[in-house]
């Protein structure tokens, strides 16, 4: 298994729409444990493909205290969600410590194929249901930010772009020996 790289906010790539999954096999199960992998140790509950800039409709989530309830789905479809909304604090590993309401349905239906490419379908609730509908949401291209003021975005944006050149900054010191 191995980490890998999270595109960050406001990254074009994370804009991309993903393409359904045709071919199960090595490579996948392979993408589904470096993902795994790659969500448990950020630490998050949710990841899906595109935002390890990876363009095919493949979530995973895992709500679990213990982390050890990991669900997969790939081509996920809601096929039902409640009239019922709720709002959750969201937060994102694109989009690094900054959390935001967002209001969505209370439960879902979702069908889906396993690793296998069998299909199934998984009614969810609260933060399951927050989950699968955020994760999917990437899927789209879309970032839970979107869901936001113009404002808020632009600000959230301003934030990033100003973090991610100071990262830059520092692993060019360290590149040139220099110190800071």
């Amino acid at each position: 298994m191995a980490l890998l790289n999270i595109l960050r906010y406001p990254d074009a790539r994370l804009h991309k729409v993903a393409r359904p999954v045709t071919e199960f096999g090595e490579r996948l199960t392979k993408l589904v444990a470096d993902m795994a992998e790659t969500m448990y140790e950020a630490p998050g509950v949710g990841l899906a493909a595109t935002q390890v800039d990876v363009h095919e409709q493949l979530v995973i989530v895992d709500t679990s205290e213990s982390g050890d309830d990991l669900h997969v789905f790939i081509n996920p479809q809601i096929t039902w969600s409640s009239p019922e909304k709720q709002v959750y604090d969201e937060g994102c590993l694109s989009v690094p410590g900054i959390y935001d309401r967002v209001e969505r349905p209370v439960r879902v239906k979702v069908s889906a194929l396993d690793l296998q490419g069998t299909p199934f379908e998984l009614e969810a609730d609260g933060l399951l249901a927050v989950c699968i509908q955020h994760e999917m949401d990437h899927l789209m291209g879309k970032v839970f930010v979107e869901y936001l003021s113009p404002l808020k975005r632009n600000r959230i944006k301003a934030k990033l772009l100003k973090e991610e050149r100071g990262l830059e900054r520092e692993a060019a010191l360290r590149a040139s020996g220099r110190r800071y």
